[in-house]
C-alpha cells in the first residue's frame, strides 16, 4: 500500500498496488470504488465502523446471547411495544400493591375498634344486669328514704280474668 496526499485537505489517501489476495478481494473493490469518489482514508474507515444491522437470525447459541448479538437494535425496536405493556403492568402491579396494603391498614384499624366496641357493650351491659339486679335495686330502696315504694310483704294476687 502506499499513502497519497490529498491536495484538498492534507488527509492521506488510500492507492492499492499489489493484486489482492482472493478472500481480500472484495475489500479491495470496496476500498478502489472508495477511492474513486475521492473520500479519504479517515472516511472510508467512519464507513466501514459502522455496524451494518443484520437480519436476527432465528437460531440463538449460547455465543450470541452471552455475545450481546440478541440485543440488536433492529430487534429492540420491534420489541419496544412489549417494553410499553411490561412497563403500564409494572406501574398498575405497584399501585394495586399500594392500594392493597392501604386497606390492609384500614382493615385492621377498624377490627381494632370493632373488638373495642365489643368490650365496651359487654362491660355495659355486665353493669346494668348488676344494676337490674333484685338485690340491687332492694338496696338502693332502703337507702333512699324519700321512696314511697316499699317491698311487698304479701305474695302477688293471680288474677284470672274470663274470656267471653
Amino acid at each position: 500500500m502506499k499513502k497519497e496526499e490529498n491536495n484538498n485537505n492534507n488527509e492521506p489517501k488510500l492507492i492499492i498496488e499489489t493484486n489482492p489476495a482472493p478472500e481480500s478481494a472484495e475489500k479491495a473493490t470496496n476500498d478502489i470504488q472508495h477511492e474513486d469518489e475521492g473520500l479519504s482514508l479517515k472516511e472510508v474507515i467512519r464507513e466501514q465502523a459502522t455496524e451494518d444491522e443484520l437480519p436476527l437470525s432465528s437460531n440463538f447459541t449460547l455465543r450470541k446471547i452471552l455475545g450481546g448479538d440478541i440485543l440488536s437494535t433492529q430487534a429492540i425496536r420491534r420489541q419496544v411495544p412489549l417494553f410499553l405493556l411490561i412497563t403500564v403492568f409494572l406501574i398498575i402491579y405497584v399501585s394495586n400493591r399500594y392500594s392493597c396494603q392501604k386497606y390492609l391498614i384500614e382493615i385492621d384499624q377498624l377490627n381494632k375498634e370493632l373488638t373495642d366496641a365489643k368490650y365496651r357493650a359487654l362491660s355495659s351491659s355486665s353493669q346494668l344486669t348488676e344494676r337490674c339486679r333484685e338485690s340491687h335495686v332492694l338496696d338502693l330502696l332502703k337507702n333512699n328514704q324519700d321512696s314511697v315504694l316499699k317491698i311487698a310483704s304479701q305474695p302477688p294476687y293471680i288474677i284470672n280474668v274470663p274470656e267471653e
